[in-house]
């Protein structure tokens, strides 16, 4: 199972570079996969689907007791997500849910273990706070493009280094990198 993951994540990467999509890319997102690897977190939340590289990146560290919950605004790309997903044929149970994460996330009626953010940089903090109630302490946020786009998503940053409410590092990977927060 684990070798038509990678066979479709290798798909997933060469079509993304065609079409100039950005996914995570196997860099960042190996970095990703061995957080989640050390937390193994059960209840998963992802902001900015695209077509699934990160969802499967996450779900292949995961056991068929964990789930993972992913929102895209954009119909057409949760639909070739959903079907990437489902061809990598990871064990957790996932859900796309095509919508504007802003009016979906306060609709969840789950607490979170793991949150990836990897949507529209300037709503990260909008989108943590409207999901702040459903994490518990030692629960993760990882935000990516933390590096390139720090300007973007510097209220974000400053949020999760000085509010007290999270321990938070930069990983920098090349000129990128991921924000990791653990809730405190």
């Amino acid at each position: 199972m684990l070798e038509k993951t990678e066979k479709i994540l290798r798909q997933i990467e060469k079509s993304a570079e065609c079409k100039y999509l950005p996914i995570i890319g196997p860099r960042r997102g190996r970095v990703l996969a061995k957080i989640v690897a050390q937390f193994k977190p059960k209840r998963v939340l992802e902001v900015g689907t695209l077509i699934g590289d990160s969802a499967i990146l996450m779900g292949k560290e995961l056991g068929s007791d964990a789930e993972i919950v992913t929102i895209e605004i954009d119909r057409g790309k949760a639909e070739v997500a959903k079907k990437n997903i489902e061809k990598a044929e990871i064990k957790p149970k996932v859900q796309v849910i095509v919508g504007d994460a802003s009016e979906v996330i306060p609709k969840l009626r789950r607490d979170f273990d793991f949150v990836f953010l990897d949507g529209h940089k300037s709503e990260y903090l909008k989108h943590l706070k409207l999901i702040e109630k459903k994490l518990h302490q030692g629960s993760v946020v990882v935000a990516d493009n933390a590096g390139a786009y720090a300007y973007s998503m510097r209220d974000y940053l400053d949020y999760v280094r000085n509010s007290g409410r999270y321990e938070s590092h930069f990983i920098k990977l090349g000129k990128d990198g991921l924000e990791v927060s653990l809730k405190l």
